[in-house]
């Protein structure tokens, strides 16, 4: 079974390490919020200072008027053999060792003014003081601010709400044991000290009641009544404490002496001597020592389930945030290949849908492609001015015998040009969207997040590429406009002139029908001058007509603007489906398949500086995962330790 000694000192090696990480009790859950301790709470001039400087046997406490104690002071003693030397230890100032417990007191205040400052403020960081005396019991006291009612002149408006705030954020924990000093020269009704803790503690199973000053009650009274638990009761025992007086303190009588004194005054009193042997800092000192040992065995079970649940989750956190990262080239570029691979699954993800972003590319193609396709000027350059223009100026000096096929070349050339437009942009927007997709993949890769170096490298190789699959891109969309110009579909003008023939076919059929009609209604009078004279100007314009069509009607200019549309839009349809598989194929199957290869191909050459350069961290990550490192070592020793010492 383990011994008081060890319980008692494990818990002090916990706290001093929990105050090394910044873990000072007080706010929220942690490890020093589950380990005992024992908070001496009480108004000022209570005679807190006397009753600690007792237990300890020194006088080592800064004295003054108003707040003396501005921070928490975390007193951990250790006893040690007969005969062997009284020092103390800070733990700010660790390989230093303070004989002269004068020098305590100075460096208590001295340490207290760096973190306040000379104002009257207070702070929650407490100060650690390791004090090693054969004339102590294995003891951790925690002195807070004296309890008060009014701010005086020099203090803020707000220092009785905090100190208030500061103690009862020690006291309300469930392992925090309660020592209540009240003055025996006041009202118990009025301690300060008793109140709070009826407040946080009702059933008083957490709270000793402390009562000092009994040498200094009026004649004729006493606290009998109070000691034996009648006034107030406790479930632990009230314990009286003489301390001493201020002509004692001014001659600097010696600690020992004052114990000495102290046992004399109880064994010798006719109101307390019944109660002698339960009186005096003594026996308070032995009282709390053996209880926060039997809270500690007590509580041992749930600190170490408190410290393997907190493993687990720091664990999970470096995990999160990654493990350091080794110094040989080979794990770094490990490393590295590693990250990438994280990345291009992300990068996947996003164009395949697994996440979102990649449905853009295919609003590209069927919206913003069939949009700009349909905002192409055609009726302008298919105009009739505009076709007249074009005809005339292919045909020349010689005009065109049937059809005029270079000025449809040229029509069509013209128009199959506005097609690059469209083409080209969207080969712009899915560059766009794929650009999008790699900074949001980089930021959605965990594994990157703390290496920002490495992310800008990715960045810069990613986009390298997706310049360069943009380029081919769009040279590919080019060529597949430019062959819709080169080699016209003849099949399609072939239709046309067959569909045109038969319509014509079915014209003359009617005009032979009209002309039958008008042959019937002539015959009667076919000699007479006027018959004559009408056939005769009938067949010259016929004859002109069937000769020389005019090339410049508006029918006619339409019929040739009519069939280049008609081709436009077979050019269209097409380009509609040829273009979005261009795109696919050089740009997002290529960034698919090889967004990262010439990154890699460049990081087998670079050496060991270049590749640790690039997995510069953060220094703020680099800073939390020491902190963490920390806290985990901090957390597993604790265990150990514990393991250690508890089974004994």
């Amino acid at each position: 079974m383990a011994t008081m000694e060890s319980l008692i000192g494990l818990v002090n090696k916990i706290q001093r390490a929990c105050t090394v990480l910044g873990d000072y009790g007080g706010e929220g859950m942690s490890l020093w919020e589950a380990l005992p301790s024992v908070a001496v709470v009480g108004g000022q001039s209570s005679g807190k200072s006397s009753v600690l400087e007792s237990v300890v046997g020194r006088d080592f406490l800064p004295r003054g008027s108003g707040i003396v104690t501005r921070r928490p002071l975390v007193l951990q003693l250790h006893k040690t053999e007969n005969g062997s030397q009284e020092y103390a230890e800070f733990l700010h100032a660790p390989r230093k060792k303070f004989t002269d417990f004068a020098a305590v007191r100075k460096e208590i205040s001295d340490e207290t003014d760096r973190i306040t400052g000379q104002t009257k403020q207070i702070s929650n960081i407490p100060i650690q003081l390791s004090i090693y005396s054969p004339n102590v019991v294995n003891l951790t006291l925690i002195d807070l601010p004296g309890l008060t009612k009014v701010a005086v002149e020099g203090q803020p408006e707000t220092i009785v709400e905090d100190i208030e705030n500061m103690v009862r954020s020690y006291v309300e924990k469930p392992n925090c044991i309660i020592l209540a000093i009240s003055p025996a020269n006041q009202d118990i009704a009025t301690s300060d000290a008793i109140k709070l803790g009826r407040e946080v503690d009702p059933t008083g199973e957490r709270t000793f009641g402390v009562l000092t000053k009994l040498d200094l009650m009026d004649k004729g009274t006493n606290a009998v009544d109070v000691l034996e638990g009648r006034s107030y009761r406790l479930q632990h025992p009230w314990v009286g404490i003489v301390n001493r007086s201020q002509a004692d303190i001014n001659k600097n009588v010696d600690m020992l002496a004052a114990r000495r004194k102290e046992r004399e005054y109880f064994e010798t009193s006719p109101e307390y001597g019944h109660l002698a042997h339960k009186m005096g800092s003594e026996y308070l000192a032995k009282l709390l020592s053996q209880h926060l040992e039997l809270v500690i065995r007590q509580r041992i079970p749930s600190i170490i389930a408190l410290i393997n649940k907190t493993i687990d989750e720091l664990n999970a956190e470096l995990d999160r945030i990654g493990r350091p990262i080794a110094v040989d080239s080979g794990a770094q570029l490990y490393t590295i290949l590693e990250m990438c691979r994280a990345f291009d699954r992300v990068f996947k993800e996003h164009l395949d849908g697994g996440r979102p972003g990649g449905d853009r590319i295919y609003g590209v193609f069927d919206h913003q492609l069939p949009a700009a396709l349909k905002k192409l000027p055609f009726e302008r350059h298919l105009s009739l001015k505009n076709v007249q223009r074009i005809v005339s100026e292919a045909d020349g000096y010689q005009p065109h015998l049937i059809a005029p096929e270079q000025g449809y070349r040229r029509l069509i050339d013209g128009s199959i040009g506005y097609f690059k437009g469209p083409a080209e942009a969207s080969v712009d927007a899915v560059h766009l969207v794929l650009k999008e997709l790699v900074r949001k993949s980089i930021a959605e890769t965990e594994e990157l997040k703390r290496f920002p170096t490495l992310q800008s490298d990715i960045a810069a190789a990613a986009n390298e590429s997706l310049e360069r699959f943009r380029e081919e891109s769009k040279k590919t969309v080019t060529r597949l406009v430019e062959m819709e110009s080169s080699y016209l579909t003849v099949e399609f003008f072939r239709k046309i002139h067959f569909e045109q023939e038969r319509g014509q076919d079915r014209d003359r059929e009617k005009d032979k029908d009209k002309d039958r009609d008008r042959e019937r209604e002539r015959d009667r009078d076919r000699d007479s001058y006027s018959y004559r004279y009408e056939k005769q100007m009938y067949d010259r314009h016929d004859k002109q007509s069937s000769s020389n069509v005019d090339r410049y009607s508006d029918h006619y200019l339409k019929r040739i603007g009519s069939n280049v549309i008609a081709y436009i839009g077979m050019v269209c349809d097409t380009l509609k489906n040829t273009i979005p598989k261009a795109v696919v194929y050089c740009q997002v199957r290529e960034a698919k398949r090889s967004l990262l290869s010439n990154f890699y191909t460049q990081l087998g050459k670079r050496e060991k500086e270049k590749l640790g350069a690039m997995l510069d961290e953060d220094p703020a990550l680099m800073e939390r995962r020491e902190t963490i490192a920390k806290r985990l070592e901090l957390y597993k020793s604790a265990r150990d330790e514990i393991d250690q010492v508890a089974w004994k």
